[in-house]
C-alpha cells in the first residue's frame, strides 16, 4: 500500500468524513426532498384539481412549468449573494418562504392564481439546489464530490418514493374534511414541514468548516487541506460568464432537466392512462421509478468518483434513457411493460443528472463557483418549464402521449451528444495532502 493510499484510508480522515457525512448530508437531503416534493406534488393534485377547477392539459402543463421561470429569474442573484450572506441564512430564508407559499396553494381557485402561486414558489426556492452544490464544495474535495452530490440529490427520487403514496393518501383520506378538497389538504400538509426545517437550518448548519464549533482545530485544518486544491485557482465570475464551455454545459443540463421534470409532472397521468383508476394504487406505482433512480444515482456517483471519469458516466445514461422513452411508445396499454420502461428511463436520466453536477465544480474554482454553478443551473433549469409545458401542448393537440414521449426522448440525445463532444475532464485534482507526499513537491 502506497503512502497516498495509507493517508486516504487513515483513521482521522475516515472518522472526520463519517462525522461530516452524518452531520450535513441527511439534513440537506431532507430539505431537498421537501423541495422536490413541493415542486412536483401538483402532478397528484392534478388528479382532483383539474376537474374541480376546469383546467385543460395545456393550462396544467404551463402552470406546472411556470415554477421554473420564477426560479431562473432569481437564482443567479441568490447565489451571487450566498458567499456574502452565508449558507445558513440563505437556506433558512428559502425554506421558510417556499413552505409558506406551497401551503398557500390550497387557496388556488382559477388558472391565473394557479400560475401566480407556482411562479412565486419558484422565486422563493430560487438558488437552493446550486447553493447546496457550492456549499458541499466547501466541505468535500473533488475526489469525494460526486458521492456527496449523489446522496443529497437522492432527495429527488426519495421525493417521488415518499411523495407518490403520501400525496395519493392525503388526497383520498382528507377529501371533504372541513369542507376542503383532498388536494388542498395535500398542499397544506406537505408545505408546513419546510418552515420547521428553515428554522432548524440556523442551528444545524455552519457556513463553512472554519465556523463549525463541532470541529476542533486539527479537523478544520484537515478539511482545509482536503478542499484546498479544489479552490487553489480562483476564477472571477466575469471570466466564468464569458466562457463558452459554461453555455455548452448549460445546454446539456437543459436537455437533461427537460425529460426529468416532464416525467415528474406527468407520471401520474401516464400511469392512469394504462388503466389504473384507483388513486392509492396509482401513488404506489408512481413510486417505483424513483426507487430504481435512487439506486442508480448512488451507483453512478460512486463509480464516477472511483474512476475519475465524468463524461461517459453522464452521456451514456442520457442516451440510454432516450431509447427507453421511445420504446415505451410501443407498449402503451400494457401497464407493466410501460411502467418498466418508464422506470428504467427515469433511473437513467437521474444517473446522468447526478454525474453532471460533479463536472462544473472541477472546472470553476473559488467564490465564483457559486455564481458559475447558478448560471448553468439558471439556463438549464428553464428546461423544467419547457418540458412539462411541451407535454401539455402535445397532449392537448393530439389527445395522446405518443408525440409527448418522442419530444421527451429527443432532449437526452442532445445532452448525450453535447457531453460526448465536450473536452474530457481530467481526473479530479489531488488534494493538498497528496501533493505534499508527491515526489515532484519535494
Amino acid at each position: 500500500m502506497t503512502a497516498i493510499q495509507t493517508l486516504r484510508e487513515s483513521d482521522p480522515v475516515r472518522t472526520l468524513y463519517n462525522r461530516l457525512n452524518w452531520r450535513l448530508l441527511p439534513f440537506l437531503l431532507a430539505c431537498y426532498m421537501f423541495a422536490y416534493l413541493d415542486r412536483v406534488n401538483v402532478g397528484f393534485a392534478k388528479l382532483q384539481m383539474q376537474s374541480d377547477l376546469g383546467f385543460s392539459d395545456a393550462a396544467y402543463g404551463v402552470g406546472a412549468g411556470i415554477f421554473f421561470l420564477g426560479y431562473v429569474l432569481f437564482e443567479l442573484p441568490s447565489n451571487l449573494l450566498l458567499p456574502k450572506i452565508g449558507a445558513r441564512k440563505t437556506f433558512s430564508r428559502i425554506l421558510v418562504l417556499w413552505g409558506l407559499t406551497s401551503a398557500s396553494m390550497l387557496f388556488v381557485h382559477n388558472v391565473p392564481m394557479f400560475y401566480g402561486m407556482r411562479f412565486l414558489l419558484g422565486i422563493f426556492e430560487a438558488g437552493f439546489a446550486p447553493g447546496m452544490i457550492y456549499y458541499l464544495s466547501c466541505w468535500y474535495g473533488p475526489t469525494r464530490m460526486a458521492r456527496a452530490i449523489a446522496i443529497v440529490f437522492l432527495a429527488g427520487p426519495l421525493g417521488g418514493i415518499v411523495g407518490g403514496p403520501l400525496s395519493a393518501w392525503l388526497i383520498s383520506a382528507f377529501s371533504g374534511v372541513y369542507g376542503l378538497a383532498g388536494w388542498q389538504w395535500m398542499f397544506l400538509i406537505e408545505g408546513l414541514p419546510c418552515i420547521a426545517l428553515g428554522v432548524l437550518t440556523l442551528f444545524v448548519l455552519s457556513n463553512r468548516p472554519a465556523d463549525a464549533r463541532w470541529l476542533n482545530a486539527d479537523e478544520k485544518r484537515l478539511l482545509e487541506s482536503e478542499t484546498g486544491a479544489a479552490h487553489a485557482h480562483n476564477h472571477s465570475f466575469k471570466a466564468v460568464a464569458l466562457d463558452r464551455r459554461i453555455y455548452v454545459l448549460a445546454l446539456a443540463y437543459f436537455s437533461i432537466i427537460f425529460p426529468i421534470y416532464a416525467i415528474s409532472f406527468w407520471l401520474p397521468t401516464l400511469i392512469k392512462e394504462q388503466g389504473v383508476s384507483d388513486t392509492l394504487r396509482l401513488g404506489w406505482y408512481a413510486a417505483i421509478p424513483y426507487v430504481a433512480a435512487g439506486i442508480a444515482m448512488y451507483v453512478a456517483g460512486r463509480s464516477s468518483d472511483r474512476t475519475g471519469e465524468r463524461r461517459l458516466h453522464c452521456a451514456v445514461p442520457a442516451l440510454t434513457g432516450a431509447l427507453l422513452l421511445v420504446a415505451s411508445i410501443f407498449t402503451q396499454g400494457n401497464l407493466f411493460a410501460t411502467l418498466a420502461l418508464l422506470t428504467a428511463a427515469t433511473a437513467a436520466m437521474w444517473m446522468a443528472y447526478t454525474v453532471f453536477w460533479a463536472m462544473p465544480g472541477e472546472y470553476i474554482k473559488g467564490p465564483a463557483a457559486a455564481g458559475g454553478i447558478a448560471l448553468i443551473n439558471t439556463i438549464g433549469l428553464s428546461g423544467g418549464f419547457w418540458g412539462p409545458a411541451a407535454i401539455g401542448w402535445a397532449r392537448t393537440a393530439t389527445g395522446n402521449s405518443h408525440l409527448a414521449l418522442i419530444v421527451m426522448a429527443c432532449m437526452p440525445v442532445i445532452a448525450g451528444l453535447l457531453i460526448l463532444a465536450s473536452r474530457q475532464s481530467r481526473r479530479p485534482a489531488r488534494d493538498a495532502a497528496e501533493l505534499a507526499l508527491s515526489p515532484e513537491s519535494n
